[in-house]
């Protein structure tokens, strides 16, 4: 009797069975913090979406967060939140933000080591020029791709004003130059914070901090990001404006290199690595592992330093980026979309990666009250030094930095995790600042800035005519 029954178990099971393979199968996830612009996250998203499914025959989403602003803002965010959930925070990756970042949270033991595959490691050599790693020994994190750092120039503003092109970073300190620089704040900026960084150790400390000052002086405005200067030069708002490379050779690409270009101050400068790293507790640390593969393999290095629209490159936007695998160089050099190799440039320049991510957060703070947050008063004071008005040891004394270099190293210790102490030290920062520049407007700043105004805006916009007129735009 039973076989007669039209819908047994055997009869509702099968169809019910069939109906479950024929559903497409759930999608992986993958969840990264990140300072890369759309530009690169979309390629990668693209990329990396395709591929993973290749391999493992599951489809991936990726989601990538945004906490606001860049590089500095970030690491807040990750260091925060490690302190309110410290065995997880629920992100899988870190990617992109420099070298001195990753330094940082290696140490405080927030990313998961992961060795890569032999026949991946082995293409990409342990170090880059003056000793600079470009992963870490233990593997905690990889130089995904490169980076160098410089300043972007318009070479239609300097002809116009006869401003030369830049030799050192000190140059941008002169006296003629004011208003004529652009910069990020390196408080919401990672490259930003490098050039910081950089000139400090290529000039010393003390040294250091009076070509920041007197360059600060003659910077127009501090953009959120460090895009905004780049962005600044190209369109003749300002003639120098501080860089890293991928952003300056982005101008380029749009006005053309006729109107702009990128110089690299000779043994002031370094290249470094541009990190990713798994994080702590990673939700998904297969496929997170699986992506830092993809990255660091040969697909996924095209699309950096390929042209766009070349085979295996990106397809809607170029990226103009280094890859870390120096044999591509060679290998590519029709498809390559950057024709420097930066394994064969050398500086003498002794980065200490160590030294720059301990004072990471302190550094942004000193900039952001002695420079920007008192930019006014800083400017006025500069436009006595403009006319004339102050000796060379009261310039000095102008530039005066209210710590020490060891006393920085020592802040740094316990910025971020003792409120008191920081809020302390930003009022007492804050009072040197006002005693040494004096009041904030003058007569005759008000008309400086009237002037510094108007005159970069006729830039501007003769440079933009000029620009469309000759079809680079």
């Amino acid at each position: 009797m039973a076989a007669d029954r039209p819908y047994g178990p055997r009869r509702i099971l099968l169809p019910l069975l069939l109906l479950l393979l024929s559903l497409p199968a759930s999608a992986d996830k993958l969840v990264l913090l990140s300072p890369h612009s759309d530009e690169i996250q979309n390629e990668f998203s693209a990329a990396f979406e395709q591929h993973y499914e290749a391999q493992t025959g599951r489809p991936i989403s990726l989601e990538w967060l945004d906490v606001g602003g860049g590089t500095s803002s970030i690491m807040r965010y990750i260091k925060g939140e490690f302190v309110r959930t410290p065995q997880s925070i629920e992100i899988d990756l870190f990617f992109g933000g420099g070298l001195d970042p990753y330094t940082e949270l290696a140490e405080m033991g927030l990313f998961e080591a992961y060795r890569l595959p032999d026949d991946l490691l082995d293409r990409v050599p342990a170090r880059i020029g003056g000793g600079i790693p470009v992963y870490d020994a233990e593997y905690r994190w990889y130089g995904a791709t490169l980076a160098g750092f410089g300043i972007v120039y318009n070479r239609k503003v300097l002809d116009i004003l006869g401003f030369p092109v830049p030799d050192s970073w000190e140059d941008l300190g002169e006296p003629k130059y004011a208003s004529w620089v652009g910069s990020g704040d390196p408080r919401f900026s990672g490259s930003v914070h490098m050039a910081y960084e950089l000139i400090l150790q290529a000039y010393g400390w003390e040294k250091g901090w009076e070509v920041i000052t007197r360059m600060g002086a003659n910077v127009r405005n501090f953009g959120a990001s460090g895009s905004a200067a780049p962005k600044d030069v190209a369109v003749g708002e300002v003639a120098y404006g501080l860089s890293i490379d991928f952003y300056a050779w982005a101008q380029m690409k749009e006005v053309g290199d006729d109107f702009v270009g990128f110089t690299m101050p000779d043994n002031m400068t370094i290249v470094n690595p541009d990190g990713i790293a798994i994080l702590k507790g990673a939700p998904n640390p297969e496929p997170a592992r699986e992506f830092i593969r993809f990255v660091m393999s040969e697909p996924g290095q095209k699309l950096w330093f390929f042209k766009q629209g070349a085979p295996g490159g990106p397809l809607k936007a170029q990226l103009n980026r280094f890859t870390v695998v120096p044999e591509l160089y060679d290998r590519y050099r029709d498809e390559a979309a950057v024709t420097l190799n930066p394994f064969s440039w050398r500086s003498d320049l002794a980065y200490d990666s160590a030294k720059a991510s301990a004072r990471w957060s302190v550094l942004n703070d000193l900039i952001g009250v002695l420079v920007i947050d008192s930019h006014d008063r800083l400017r006025a004071a500069w436009s006595r030094v403009q006319s004339g008005g102050l000796t060379d040891e009261e310039i000095r004394s102008l530039c005066a930095v209210p710590v020490s270099e060891a006393a920085a190293l020592e802040l740094g210790r316990t910025w971020r995790s003792d409120p008191r102490l920081r809020i302390e030290k930003l009022d007492e920062w804050s009072a040197f600042a006002r005693e040494k520049y004096g009041e904030a407007r003058t007569g005759w700043s008000r008309t400086f800035d009237v002037v510094t105004l108007v005159f970069p805006l006729l830039i501007a916009v003769g440079t933009v005519v000029m620009v469309r007129r000759t079809g680079g735009v």
